[in-house]
Order: C-alpha cells, then structure tokens, then sequence
C-alpha cells in the first residue's frame, strides 16, 4: 500500500498527538497524586501542630512550625497550578482536535450528500441491470458489478465514518465540559489556599519580627538545644562503634574496623532491609515530618547551623514507636541529657528512636516489624509529642526519608 506525502505527515502528526495526550495523561495522574500527599500533610500539620491551642509553644515553635506549614503550602499551591497549566494544554488541544473533527465532518457530509444525489440521479436515468446488460462482454459486465459494489461499500463507508466521527466529538466535547470544571475546582482550591497562605506568612512574619528584637536571647536557646541534640546523638555513635568493635573481636578480627563482621543470617537480613529501601513502614503510625536529615540553618538565625542525623516527626500525643524491621534490640539508652533511645540492629543497619518516654524492650530482644517498643515523649509545656528517628550503616548516619515509604 502506497503512502502519499501528506498521508504520511497526517499519520505522523496522528500519532504524536496520541502519543503527547498519553503523555500529558500520565503527568496529570502524577500531579493528582503529589497533591493528594501534599493535602494530607497538610492536614496532619494542622492536627498535629496547631490543633492544641490551649498549650503555649515558645515562639522559637511556633516559627519553626509556621515555616513547615507556609512551605507545604507553597508547594501545594505550586502542584496545583501545574495541574491548572496542563488542563489547560488539555483543553486546548482538544479544542483543536474538535474543530479539525467538525471540518473533517462537514467534509465528509458533504461528499455524502454528493454521492447520494448520484446515486440517485443514476436509478432515475438507467437501472442498474441496464446498466449492466449494455455491457459489451462478460469481463466489462464483471467490472461494472465491482465498480457497483465497490461504490456501495464506499457509501457505507463513509457513513459509518461520519458517525464514528461524530461519537468521537461527542465523547471529546464530553471530557473538555470535565476539564474545564477540573480547572475550575483547582483555581478555585488555589484561591482559598493563597488566601490561607498570605494570613499564615503574615503571621509568620509578625513572630520573626518579634524575635529581631531579642534576637540573642533566641540564639542562645537554639545552640544550647542543638548541644544537647549534638550529646545525645554522640552517645548513639559511641554505643554504635562498641557494638562494632565487640562484633569484629567476637569474629576474630581487628576492633579497629568499622564495620560489623556479619554472620550468614545477618548478612541476609541487612540485605532484606537494603532490599526495602523507600518501602519501609514509618517509625509512627501518623506524623509529619518536622525537621529534614542534614545541616540546615536555624529558621531564627541563619547564622547558626541546625545539625540533624536523622528526621524529627511530629506526632500525637500516645503515640507508640514502632520498629520499622526485623531485628535486635542492640542497646537501650538512658542519656542524662535527654529521654531514652532504642537501638535496634538489623545486620550492619541499625535504626534508632529517641525521645521516648516508654520503653517496651531491653537489650537483646528480637524485633518484629511494626512491634510497638516504646511511647514517644510529650513535652508538657507545648504539648508537643516528636520522635527523632535515625538509621545508620555501620557507624555512618543515612537519610531516613530515602528509606520510608513516602506517605
């Protein structure tokens, strides 16, 4: 079968247009979902940080929690508008789709009619087995009997065309009339939600300057918490680098390593736990992430440097621990400088929960996957409920966020 040039480019404008409406498709699906997080972290912000209003945070609080909440916003509103951007380039390339149909439409209908009026002028004029008698021979009779059918066929064809056509516009009009009202509903959450975003930035604005005029006070309380963070966090690597040291003198080998010297199962067990990065259950059974893995600046003082090994959530008040993979419990710690840690073993993973003010375990315990092991601490003068949680590799700190499942 022979392609003219223009039935080629057709072909291939056709194509990517399926191709490019698959794709828009598919980054829309990704969108929805992103957003739906999003509004769910949302949620469990206003829940979990500003739901107790009788409890009096201290501003250095109350900005750390506004700034989480103005920056989930801002990046709520950011996936809707990019949700609105693309129906929109929806819209309009169906728009353009069904005008095209329209055009194709009026053409083939036209040409319909045309073929109708022949069609008939012809059965006026000469009867189709007249048309066939008068043939000279057998083999021009035949090809009038073809030429008939094959025009009949074509009739037919270009009818069922037409109302192809015709229920492809329909179903098209149908989906720009649901897009159009998709868009409408997302401009419309994004108003309310820039108006919720200009009073919380307002607000947030009001505290920081607040703080401006007693800046050194703030600062102060911030490095003062951070050293303490800092003791704690010490104490777990050492415990940590013990543990390797009695593992490689236990096997034989130098305590200078550090690295654990693993049995066949604890090698099979750190490779099932590696195996579940981005998978596993979170430490909680609802929170919000308050503080990210990493060295950040303070939110008070971009001067000083908030240093965190793990991630902190915010959580309810009762909630339990809970043990995010098979394994032992390596060590309780009761620090001086703050409330008890668990340490669960998992071949050379390690994960670690702190500030809790429960502990269910003790050392040497073997752990189920999503075991209660302890309750998380309530500070009783803002309320506020948070675990710090961490995961080591051997004696090196890793990015939990990059290991739990993405709620």
């Amino acid at each position: 079968m022979m392609f003219t040039k223009s039935t080629y480019c057709l072909i291939v404008l056709l194509l990517f247009s399926m191709f490019s409406a698959e794709a828009q498709s598919k980054k829309q699906q990704e969108l929805e979902a992103r957003r739906q997080v999003l509004q769910k972290e949302m949620q469990q912000i206003n829940n979990l940080l500003f739901a107790n209003k009788k409890k009096e945070k201290s501003i250095v609080s109350k900005v750390e929690d506004l700034s989480y909440k103005v920056k989930v916003r801002q990046n709520l509103i950011s996936i809707t508008n990019d949700q609105a951007n693309l129906l929109t380039r929806e819209i309009n390339d169906n728009q353009k789709q069904i005008s095209s149909l329209r055009d194709q439409l009026k053409f083939l209908k036209e040409d319909y009619a045309a073929m109708v009026v022949k069609s008939y002028k012809s059965k006026s004029e000469q009867s189709r087995v007249m048309f066939l008698l008068s043939s000279e021979d057998f083999k021009q009779a035949y090809k009038r009997l073809q030429y008939i059918r094959q025009y009949t066929d074509y009739q037919k064809q270009q009818g069922d065309e037409i109302k192809g056509k015709t229920q492809k516009l329909q179903v098209l009009n149908t989906a720009l009339l649901k897009q159009k009202a998709d868009k409408e509903k997302l401009i419309e959450e994004n108003r309310v939600e820039k108006a919720k975003l200009e009073a919380d930035v307002k607000e947030h604005q009001a505290l920081v300057a607040s703080v401006q005029k007693d800046l050194k006070l703030y600062a102060a309380q911030i490095k003062q918490k951070q050293q303490e963070t800092d003791k704690i966090d010490r104490e777990i690597e050492k415990l940590i680098k013990e543990a390797i040291a009695a593992s490689n003198k236990k096997a034989g080998k130098s305590e200078n390593k550090t690295s654990f010297d693993l049995t066949p199962a604890a090698k099979t067990l750190a490779a099932n736990f590696e195996a579940n990065k981005g998978k596993l259950p979170w430490p909680v059974t609802s929170g919000a992430v308050k503080v990210r893995y990493g060295t950040q600046p303070s939110l008070i003082d971009k001067s000083i440097s908030i240093n965190s090994n793990g991630i902190r959530i915010a959580t309810e008040k009762g909630a339990k621990a809970k043990a995010i993979f098979n394994g032992e419990v390596l060590a309780v710690q009761a620090s001086k400088h703050g409330n008890p840690s668990v340490l669960i073993q998992h071949g050379n993973y390690i994960t670690v929960y702190k500030n809790l003010s429960k502990v269910y375990v003790k050392k040497g315990d073997k752990i189920k996957t999503n075991q209660d092991i302890g309750e998380v601490f309530t500070d009783p003068s803002n309320g506020e409920t948070m675990l710090s949680f961490a995961i080591f590799k051997d004696s090196k700190t890793l990015d939990p966020s990059l290991w739990i499942a993405r709620k």
